[in-house]
């Protein structure tokens, strides 16, 4: 609550965010992601005399979805498993609905349900291909990004600088 990302960075900490490279840093995210020893400050924050926040609904859409797009490959990674989930099940509503016509052929009707059956499956086809598509996006995105591997915050015993 009340969680702004207002505070205090220190040039080192400026200094390894610069090194993301990133034209609209999370610094929520990177203050995690860094990994430098933080201090919180309790601050109450007052309320406002004059005026009322800029800070839309959009606003916010934009801050979250921008947060969650730089921080996690979630939503890829659930459309892959999800597909695979709706295949597996529809295979196997498929293969019951087989079986049952196979042993009930002369008083079984024929129905919607082979096209349900198959739409259900070739939607879990293009959900598998669309989060591996995604997936490979999401590696390019992550080469783009050109994260550094390791941010230093100190050298202990070296004679001169790399």
């Amino acid at each position: 609550r009340n969680f702004t990302g207002l505070g205090l960075y220190d040039r080192q900490f400026l200094d390894a965010i610069r090194k993301y490279n990133d034209p609209y840093p999370f610094i929520r995210g990177l203050i995690i992601e860094i990994g430098f020893n933080r201090v919180e400050v309790p601050y109450t924050q007052e309320k406002r005399k004059y005026g009322k926040s800029s800070f839309s609904f959009f606003s916010y859409y934009d801050y979250a979805m921008t947060g969650f797009v730089n921080q996690t490959k979630l939503p890829l990674r659930i459309a892959v498993l999800s597909g695979f989930i709706l295949a597996t099940f529809s295979f196997m509503v498929a293969l019951g609905y087989f079986i049952y016509k196979v042993l009930y052929w002369d008083t079984f009707t024929v129905g919607l349900a082979p096209l349900v059956i198959g739409m259900f499956f070739f939607s879990a086809i293009q959900l598998i291909f669309t989060g591996i598509i995604g997936e490979y996006l999401g590696a390019v995105w992550t080469q783009v990004k050109n994260k550094p591997l390791v941010i230093e915050e100190e050298r202990i015993n070296f004679d001169h600088e790399d």
